[in-house]
């Protein structure tokens, strides 16, 4: 599953690394609405639900349908500005339509509306469909549906000025905070660009995104199997520093390219590929595997012990070791004229967070 960007005729400096606080602020209410996402930053979330004056607790909660299964597409800017208050100019000027679309997209799934499609604000049937995908999210979701398409010129001020109470209630100070290391890893996608080109900077964000093979497209690993171009807009890549595990993509149709990433982080692991996740998957799923790896767990063991143990021929205990070596769950060490496999433990233990991280990417 993989979205592909094409880059086919882009423009020189078309494809630019920089930093938006916006997309950083919504990164941070993405932790405050799914801290279960975010373990490692699940104390800064109870910190900051513990600040919130009451109102503004309220506010998020009720529009947290821009940012909590999927991210409403003008809070992830392809041209980025210093500050919020500058890229949140630039969302003022979208109009109504294009606005209120982007804002329902309820989850990352299935429900996005194809450019060129009737509006909802414009047309009845296409107002229907998305007050009954916000109905299925919950109450506080219809709620703030409806009213965005009975009076979006109020909504958009009210979420604008949420926004702005959330830089004074906790951004700012996270802002300044994050700054160094949102710098710091633009110096080393910038600089990779230059000397190296597209496909090494590429390959620092993450194992998930990748030049394709052609050279004329972004192949990055996501949810669904979706294709767009950057024509002459080009694609804008963000660092995040709260939006790891997630790589958000802004696809849509109309829509320039953006990828926000999380930013390179020396005591992090590189995540491990959706397809690495899905052969281990599929290599635990025979029942004769896991009796191998239950041996196999407690030490050492040739294909002769093995088919032995189990009562079964060498040449089929040989084929189910080859699916788990595939898959790397084992090591094969040759002593003499023995091959011994023992498990990799360490892979095999990281399975869980390995399949939630490549899930939530």
């Amino acid at each position: 599953m993989t979205l592909r960007i094409d880059i086919g005729g882009v423009p020189s400096g078309g494809l630019r690394f920089a930093a938006s606080p916006l997309a950083e602020l919504t990164a941070m209410l993405h932790v405050l609405a799914e801290p279960g996402h975010h373990p490692q930053l699940a104390g800064w979330a109870a910190n900051v639900w513990a600040g919130l004056r009451p109102e503004l607790a309220e506010r998020l909660k009720e529009a947290e349908f821009l940012w909590r299964s999927s991210r409403a597409d003008f809070l992830v800017p392809a041209r980025p500005r210093p500050t919020l208050a500058g890229e949140l100019d630039e969302v003022d000027r979208i109009d109504d339509e294009t606005y209120a679309t982007a804002a329902l997209i309820t989850t990352c799934g299935s429900n996005r509306v194809h450019f060129g499609l009737p509006s909802p604000l414009a047309d009845a049937t296409a107002r229907e469909r998305a007050l009954d995908l916000a109905q299925a999210r919950g109450a506080l979701q219809e709620a703030f549906a409806e009213r965005l398409l009975a009076d979006p010129a109020a909504v958009r001020a009210r979420v604008r000025q949420t926004l702005e109470w959330c830089g004074e209630a906790f951004f700012d100070a996270a802002w300044a905070d994050v700054t160094p290391r949102l710098a710091a890893d633009l110096r080393l996608k910038n600089d990779l660009l230059k000397r190296k080109g597209i496909g090494a900077a590429l390959a620092s964000i993450s194992g998930a995104v990748a030049l394709a093979p052609d050279g004329n497209g972004i192949v990055v690993d996501k949810l669904q199997d979706n294709a767009t171009t950057a024509g002459d807009s080009g694609v804008t890549f963000l660092p995040s520093v709260f939006g790891r595990p997630h790589i958000v993509a802004v696809h849509a149709p109309g829509w320039q390219p953006v990828l926000q990433y999380p930013v390179t982080e020396a005591d992090v692991p590189e995540p491990v590929s959706l397809e690495t996740v899905t052969l281990r998957l599929e290599a635990l799923a025979h029942p004769v595997r896991l009796r191998l790896l239950r041996t196999l767990a407690r030490g050492a063991h040739t294909t002769g012990e093995l088919a032995h143990a189990w009562e079964l021929t060498p040449p089929e205990v040989s084929r189910h070791l080859a699916a788990l070596r595939r898959a790397g769950l084992l090591t094969a060490r040759r002593q003499g004229r023995y091959v011994r496999y023992t498990v990799n433990v360490p892979d095999l233990t990281a399975l869980g967070a390995d399949l939630l991280a490549a899930v939530l990417r």
